[in-house]
């Protein structure tokens, strides 16, 4: 019985010692924001933001963003009005609601001023976002 017991002492005080040692959660930092503005006879609204987790660059979605359709709908960036073609991001992954698309660690954000949502079948923006 008494080596039961030191047995599960031992477990118990491992198993403590391991929870504290494991890894925080990162931090993500807001680096500049936007609100999109619909184009092309489309609805598209919500916040968008560039944040830094870890070391790595994200461009976020927010809970409020919305699109209303179109084919092909991508995640990009461009400039004072223009879409980059070797901006792209992905393809969107949901009409609403919040998600995350990474940059390329050879990328730096503050080349660009607007995030688009960017139909590559009609070769148009269906939003866009200036960001500050």
């Amino acid at each position: 019985m008494t080596a039961r017991r030191t047995f599960l002492t031992t477990a118990a005080a491992l198993a403590a010692a391991s929870l504290v040692s494991l890894p925080a959660f990162a931090q993500s930092t807001s680096i500049v924001s936007g609100t999109f503005v619909g184009k092309s006879n489309h609805v598209t609204s919500g916040s968008v933001q560039v944040i830094e987790e870890g070391g790595r660059y994200f461009v976020e979605l927010g809970d409020d963003f919305s699109l209303d359709g179109g084919p092909d709908p991508r995640v990009g960036f461009g400039n004072d009005g223009e879409y980059d073609r070797d901006a792209y991001l992905g393809a969107l992954l949901s009409l609403t609601g919040k998600q995350r698309y990474a940059l390329p660690s050879t990328w730096s954000y503050s080349k660009f001023n607007e995030v688009y949502i960017w139909c590559e079948v009609a070769n148009v923006p269906l939003g866009v976002a200036s960001i500050k």
